[in-house]
């Protein structure tokens, strides 16, 4: 361990590998990832803004849309900046302190989102099996509570992971096989007995991941036998509709999710699991938006409100 100790204090940076390909892909790249980005950083903007601008939206579906909304501005603010500038100027280095704190950003939000869309999963359950009840079971103060959890359990989860893995010691080759800091990639490093690292890691994926997994699994359950039981075609498809998009999201990201993750810690990172990566940190964030309002009649028409009105006081003030 004395070995560990004394060469781990050289190592102060890390070398992203990212996607090693010719320059003109790594330009054609950049281009690609610039415009999903700032296409995500609006549409999600766009999004908070209808529902907070709108009062037809001041309901629990809303609220929470517009806390998932918010949570994906951060979330593809931590890893696509640095891969743009590792495609524009080749910028693949980050230190120690700004890998932990990338890592830790990534966690803590992909944790929080975790909670929310099981928190989205509970709130249509309420709407489709207790349709009589809805406003009298989802109080503001309920949907305070439940969205500040989603954030403290994310907070939580992150700072306990982040807590021991900051305490390695990383005295291999510097190199991480990835465009962002991730566990895996990190955990190669260490030359540190990581016996207790991995189990914390381990137990506390077990439970964000699969806690929120089976009360969406739980709440979709009670939704379908709801929803069958109803007697017209159209109330089915109806009731079906409210929490399609719901659906489509939570398979996403669960997808991308386990796929990632449910392995073990120190898996080799391979050039696939980054085109993964992409679709999970990129990807969804920009879909996530566009498949919650596309379809939705009440934000559809928000936004010609809001595009409307903001039309009539720029007459106005013409005139």
């Amino acid at each position: 361990m004395e070995r560990t100790a004394n060469t781990t204090r050289n190592i102060n940076n890390f070398l992203l590998l990212a996607f090693t390909t010719t320059r003109p892909i790594q330009v054609l790249l950049f281009i690609i990832f610039l415009f999903a980005y700032i296409l995500t950083l609006v549409q999600n903007t766009l999004v908070i803004v209808i529902i907070w601008t709108s009062s037809r939206l001041h309901k629990p579906m809303y609220f929470f849309l517009g806390h998932l909304s918010f949570l994906e501005l951060w979330y593809i603010n931590v890893t696509v900046p640095k891969l743009l500038l590792i495609f524009l100027i080749d910028s693949r280095y980050i230190s120690l302190t700004g890998c932990i704190f990338q890592l830790y950003f990534f966690l803590f939000l992909g944790c929080t989102e975790c909670v929310l869309l099981a928190v989205m999963a509970f709130d249509r359950y309420v709407a489709i099996c207790h349709p009589l009840r809805y406003l009298t079971i989802m109080t503001k103060h309920l949907c305070l509570l439940l969205a500040s959890g989603s954030w403290v359990t994310g907070f939580c989860i992150a700072f306990i992971k982040i807590y021991y893995i900051s305490s390695l010691n990383f005295c291999h080759s510097g190199l991480i096989n990835h465009f962002y800091c991730d566990i895996s990639p990190l955990l190669n490093l260490s030359c540190s007995d990581m016996t207790v690292v991995e189990l914390i890691d381990f137990l506390l994926a077990l439970f964000i991941f699969l806690t929120p997994l089976l009360l969406i699994c739980f709440s979709y359950v009670c939704i379908l036998i709801t929803i069958l039981h109803i007697s017209t075609s159209i109330g089915r498809k109806k009731a079906f509709s409210t929490c399609a998009s719901h659906l489509v999201v939570v398979l996403i990201f669960y997808a991308a999710v386990l796929f990632m993750y449910a392995r073990p810690s120190r898996a080799q990172s391979l050039n696939f699991n980054k085109l993964v990566s992409v679709f999970y940190t990129v990807i969804t964030p920009l879909l996530n938006p566009v498949i919650y309002c596309l379809r939705n009649k009440d934000v559809k028409e928000a936004l010609l409100r809001l595009v409307y009105s903001k039309t009539d006081h720029t007459m106005v003030g013409n005139n």
